[in-house]
């Protein structure tokens, strides 16, 4: 079985367009720690194929990245920039309860995509794990380098 690893780099803007705190269900979560246990790398790429996005799955955060758009340049170096970020809180009482989470959007007018976000992680999700139980590995399993991007103002 042939095994690939990946690094990549992302770019967290500089600015903050909102921050909520919110839940997301346990099924959800439950997973998004079963995929980055069984991986390799500190990190799993999960797609999200009917948005066209990315979700980056770290223990601290879970990132997402338009894959269409959004690819960027700072200081010499290339990567795509972070659209949104769930930041889940440790701590609950079952594995069956909502777990607390905060959301971060770096970018306007994100709420729709944040709810369809929710909606279709779980079957990408399923999608990775029978991927993972058929005998392959996660899907690009890899490092991240997450850096400070600011755009030049002009």
């Amino acid at each position: 079985m042939s095994s690939h690893f990946v690094r990549e780099v992302f770019f967290r803007p500089d600015t903050e367009y909102a921050r909520e705190l919110t839940t997301i269900p346990a099924p959800i979560h439950n997973a998004l720690r079963r995929l980055l246990k069984q991986a390799r790398g500190s990190s799993v790429f999960v797609p999200i194929r009917a948005m066209q996005y990315l979700a980056v799955i770290d223990a601290e955060e879970v990132i997402f990245v338009d894959a269409l758009g959004g690819y960027a340049y700072h200081d010499g170096e290339g990567g795509r920039l972070i659209r949104l970020a769930w930041r889940p809180f440790v701590g609950r009482a079952s594995l069956c309860d909502p777990v607390s989470c905060e959301m971060v959007y770096y970018f306007n007018n994100l709420k729709a995509v944040q709810w369809r976000l929710l909606s279709e992680i779980g079957p990408a999700l399923d999608q990775s794990t029978r991927k993972q139980s058929g005998g392959q590995p996660p899907s690009q399993g890899g490092s991240v380098r997450i850096l400070p991007f600011k755009p030049r103002r002009e």
